[in-house]
């Protein structure tokens, strides 16, 4: 199957401890939009009220479609998952700290959406992934990682107000400006 489209800031935001493939109630404009790849997963999240539906996925009208004068392209969107997969993830989303997000929009002979149950990050967490990130880019790219001291020691050498650290002997102690 194609992946259609993808939601980055999902993986960027939780961290995804399990993953289940769900089908999705659609129109046939709808399908037909979301095999073109007018579909947006931002902001959009799994609710389980009843049946589990999915909010605020966007999917764009079909352009060659007709008679869509009250197309919500927002409108809550019935999921097709079996009951035993229901149950563990309405349990996952039930903890605390723990939602349903859905990370992939796959199209083939069916639409079908990839949900992923995300623990939220705390922004230290996604500071941290960052700056592994950077440092795994680095030695890719063979250069070589700088510590957080050199880094200082640099920003202070290039900035007006560097003051050298103090010489052991008295009879030397100017300042340089």
């Amino acid at each position: 199957m194609k992946v259609v489209a993808e939601n980055r800031r999902a993986k960027f935001d939780y961290e995804i401890l399990d993953t289940v493939e769900a089908g999705i109630v659609l129109t046939g404009q709808e399908v037909k939009s979301c095999r073109a790849g007018q579909v947006n997963l931002a902001g959009s999240y799994v609710s389980f009220h009843g049946k589990p539906v999915i909010k605020h996925l966007k999917i764009s009208p079909y352009k060659y479609a007709s008679g869509l004068g009250d197309y919500d392209p927002e409108r809550e969107r019935p999921l097709l998952l079996k009951a035993t997969e229901i149950k563990k993830l309405q349990t996952y989303a039930d903890e605390r700290g723990v939602s349903v997000v859905p990370l992939k929009v796959l199209a083939g002979k069916f639409i079908k959406v990839v949900l992923g149950v995300g623990k939220g990050r705390k922004r230290l967490d996604k500071r941290a992934r960052i700056r592994e990130r950077e440092g795994s880019r680095r030695r890719r790219r063979g250069q070589e990682v700088e510590t957080v001291h050199s880094v200082i020691f640099l920003l202070r050498l290039l900035s007006h107000r560097y003051v050298p650290p103090p010489t052991p002997d008295p009879e030397n102690h100017r300042r340089i400006l």
